[in-house]
């Protein structure tokens, strides 16, 4: 399960549909560099794992909604908490990845 809470394009799910309820291409977009399928796959675990809703109106073209589930929005806190750890500490992290790669180079 961590795996699939850690999962980058999650966590950007999660992200954009704490803002509300969005449509398949809204989030494509709303994303940026996540394929089709990756997308799709990653809303399907979601779905699966009860943290997104999948609602398809009953029109012509088919319409198709995503939101969080209450489990779902047990997770907007933890990963805001997460982004904003990550953005206080990233300097020194990329400090930290330069100072190895410099160390094994001179090995």
């Amino acid at each position: 399960m961590l795996d699939r809470i850690a999962d980058k394009w999650t966590a950007l799910i999660i992200q954009v549909l704490a803002n509300g309820t969005q449509r398949y291409a809204a989030l494509q977009r709303e994303i940026g560099g996540i394929s089709q399928k990756m997308l799709t796959q990653t809303l399907r675990s979601l779905e699966r794992d009860g943290l997104v809703l999948r609602k398809v109106h009953p029109v012509v073209p088919p319409k198709v909604e995503y939101s969080l589930t209450r489990l779902g929005r047990t997770l907007i806190d933890p990963l805001h908490t997460l982004c904003r750890w990550s953005e206080r500490h990233l300097p020194e992290l990329q400090e930290n990845r330069n100072r190895a790669r410099s160390a094994a180079l001179s090995t």
